[in-house]
């Protein structure tokens, strides 16, 4: 029987309290984002903006519970932003959207960092025995967010954010879930030969967890054979955002197949239009309609990005939509 699951790409939007308080007590200038060493009043919020997201989850009744990734500045390049080897320049925009970053560059080598780790150490404290998610940048966006001026070589650059990504992973505390943000293969899709090095370093970091690892993109469907290639990778699951994209998705999945595993991002991470539960089952039965494979063994169902800009009110409201169309889902397929 299929089991359905349903769970998020991280990435919250922060209480409004905290927001508040942290603007005061960070500042707005490149100097003021996190670099990793904060602490005091402006740790103290983080954690305490941590507890309420994570009770939020659980309230609603989430399958798996996300950190929510609230001290990311940079909505993907965080881990090598608060790096000891990487220096953090210009404002860049994130492909063609409203979204920005800091850019990070790469001067020394990659060696462990444990951010992300320590992160989760909390949160795994807070979830009390809950199924516990991990988010990560997958390595190809965060190779193509980055800027290399230490290897020398992008193969090798991609392998050494591959290898980092995978130190960080082998220091998390016990996950049931880790979810690798891709949207560079949809927005910067790689070239011949590059695709297949893509596929490899999922692979690198898949490989340093026990848990099921789900290679999610977002802001469309991927290229063919970029898909294609991804498939070969030893993932559990690919994710599809149907909220973007409906045909190349679908086309995909009917063309080339899909993994034992699925993840259906069905719900928009960016617009307030809260969806209604019974529609997100519904959407759910309606891509299960139109492929040629529908016996999973399990279905995720999330967001298609995190839900960083959306009120705090309108993000809680999804959590909830999540929830219960999973629940909705389960009982249709018994």
């Amino acid at each position: 029987m299929t089991e359905y699951v349903s769970t998020t790409a991280g990435l919250f939007a922060l209480p409004d309290w905290a927001k508040d308080d942290l603007s005061d007590l960070k500042g707005h200038q490149k100097h003021d984002l996190i670099d990793g060493d904060e602490g005091g009043e402006i740790a103290s919020t983080y954690e305490k903006a941590r507890e309420e997201v994570v009770s939020a989850q659980q309230e609603a009744g989430l399958d798996r519970i996300v950190d929510g990734q609230l001290r990311w500045d940079d909505m993907l390049a965080h881990p090598l932003a608060v790096h000891d080897a990487v220096e953090t320049r210009g404002i860049v925009r994130y492909y063609d959207n409203n979204n920005f970053y800091r850019e990070p560059v790469v001067s020394g080598e990659l060696d462990f960092s444990g951010d992300v780790a320590s992160e989760l150490e909390t949160t795994a404290e807070l979830a009390d025995g809950e199924d516990l998610q991990a988010v990560l940048p997958g390595p190809y966006s965060l190779a193509e967010l980055a800027t290399d001026e230490h290897y020398g070589d992008h193969a090798d650059f991609l392998a050494a954010i591959a290898d980092f990504l995978a130190g960080e992973v082998e220091a998390f505390p016990e996950v049931e879930t880790l979810y690798l943000l891709e949207p560079s293969l949809v927005e910067d899709a790689p070239e011949d030969g590059l695709d297949e090095r893509a596929s490899e370093a999922i692979d690198t970091v898949a490989a340093a967890t026990d848990a099921d690892v789900v290679a999610h993109p977002y802001w469309g469907a991927l290229e063919e054979k970029t898909y294609a290639h991804l498939l070969d990778a030893d993932i559990d699951a690919v994710g599809f955002d149907f909220v973007s994209e409906q045909e190349d998705n679908l086309y995909n999945i009917q063309e080339y197949g899909a993994t034992d595993d699925i993840s259906l991002a069905l719900v928009d991470g960016q617009n307030t239009l809260v969806e209604d539960p019974e529609a997100v089952r519904d959407r759910t039965d309606w891509v299960f309609d139109q492929i040629p494979v529908t016996d999973f063994e399990t279905v995720y169902l999330t967001t298609n990005t995190g839900t960083f800009h959306l009120p705090y009110n309108k993000h809680e409201a999804k959590l909830e939509i999540l929830a219960e169309a999973a629940d909705l889902a389960e009982v249709t397929a018994a």
